[in-house]
């Protein structure tokens, strides 16, 4: 990875507005646009391009994302096989029991009119056989052969082929990993995938107020995104590379903590995203030379997120300080670019109808968390800017828009809690 730029400080930047829905401070002229919540994210999917793939055997390939298709290396099945316990017969009745049949040890021979063999679900069906007459169809005769109904041609066979083709693309480049694709490839054939890597990413806790175990001590509080932040990025399909503690104070301090993480794709900075005296991101972004894709987002709780290119191949999230604030922008900005690193497409949000008391605030989408109350979504309690327990508690953030009254529809963000 390319060394990042030093980047030199300076004096935060004069307050900011979002436009008409944050008119209550001033906006310099260097501030880009306010982009709506739903801007935001579609603009972090597409910021960047997929990682460089690279191949790895399947029990490394768990929760990472297909970098090309994957094909069938054979028919599926790859032969005839026994959908039952039975016998596979040929004509009709009775029949003469030529052999016993199992799975993974197949029988060379031909069967021929009034015969059959003792057949194991999952063996393969030797030619000249017309069905499977299940076992408990099955009787035995006097002279021990076997009767019973004639089953209608292919019944209980699954044929070669018949599931898919050699060569039929079975999931597309960008899917997710998970458990039953792994078993999927390997039934193809499969012993390696080519797969886009878990992109970095770097964690910066801002904060001279922050104690990181006991109870807080007067006038400070507990550190709530050290610990939520790794396990977020593993659900997003990141991996923490580190997490670093900054002081605001002496001011430059930030700058050296972000040049020195060169081995992540991403950096996270919580807190020093807005224009308060110790907020340095958007003055050391500027002096770097960075480019900014999103600068501040019409939502609240979050609205001082952003997401800027540094350099080559490498991000600035910037996330607010407070717990809930920043749960909702990294999963606006991070998340996206989290896909979009890892070459996947940006997560449909279902629309559902919610209900609950929720304040809609002219021109900004208001994000709450809910849970699922059947068929809908019901507002959870406890979701200030500082405060978890909704989201800790619930299934999904759900973006009210401006008009929302209750029990209208609305997007979710689904989250594992």
């Amino acid at each position: 990875m390319p060394p990042t730029t030093a980047p030199a400080t300076a004096p935060a930047l004069a307050p900011d507005a979002a436009g008409s829905a944050l008119a209550s401070a001033s906006r310099g002229p260097d501030r880009h646009p306010v982009v709506s919540w739903a801007r935001a994210r579609v603009l972090a999917h597409g910021a960047a391009g997929p990682l460089p793939a690279r191949t790895v055997p399947l029990r490394e390939a768990a929760g990472l994302t297909l970098a090309d298709g994957l094909p069938t290396l054979r028919p599926l099945p790859g032969f005839d096989t026994a959908a039952m316990d039975g016998y596979a017969v040929s004509g009709t009745g009775p029949w003469r029991v030529r052999a016993a049949v199992r799975a993974g040890a197949p029988w060379a021979g031909v069967l021929g009119p009034a015969e059959c063999v003792e057949i194991s679900t999952g063996a393969e069906v030797p030619a000249g056989a017309r069905a499977v007459l299940p076992l408990e169809s099955a009787r035995t005769t006097d002279d021990g052969r076997v009767s019973g109904p004639v089953p209608p041609p292919g019944r209980h066979i699954r044929h070669t082929g018949e599931d898919a083709p050699a060569g039929r693309r079975l999931a597309p480049a960008g899917t997710r990993i998970g458990p039953a694709l792994l078993g999927l490839a390997a039934s193809c054939g499969h012993d390696t995938l080519s797969v886009r890597p878990r992109p970095r990413v770097g964690v910066l806790v801002t904060g001279d107020e922050l104690d990181h175990a006991g109870v807080p001590g007067p006038g400070r509080v507990r550190d709530a995104l050290g610990p939520l932040l790794p396990a977020l990025v593993a659900e997003l399909g990141g991996e923490t590379a580190e997490v670093e503690y900054v002081p605001d104070r002496p001011t430059g301090r930030l700058s050296g903590a972000v040049r020195a993480l060169r081995g992540a794709d991403v950096v996270v900075v919580t807190g020093s995203t807005s224009v308060g005296a110790t907020d340095q991101l958007r003055r050391l972004l500027a002096d770097a030379g960075a480019r900014m894709v999103v600068d501040t987002v019409a939502c609240r709780p979050g609205h001082p997120m952003l997401l800027a290119e540094l350099a080559a191949d490498r991000w600035v999230v910037g996330l607010p300080g407070n717990p809930y604030a920043a749960l909702v922008a990294a999963r606006t900005l991070l998340g996206p670019l989290i896909a979009g690193l890892s070459g996947r497409a940006l997560d449909p949000l279902p629309h559902v109808p919610v209900h609950g008391r929720a304040r809609p605030a002219a021109g900004l989408t208001r994000m709450v968390p809910v849970s699922w109350d059947g068929a809908r979504a019901r507002i959870a309690d406890g979701h200030r800017a500082a405060f978890l327990q909704g989201a800790a508690m619930g299934d999904a953030l759900a973006a009210i828009p401006p008009d929302w009254t209750d029990g209208c529809p609305a997007p979710l963000v689904l989250t594992a809690g």
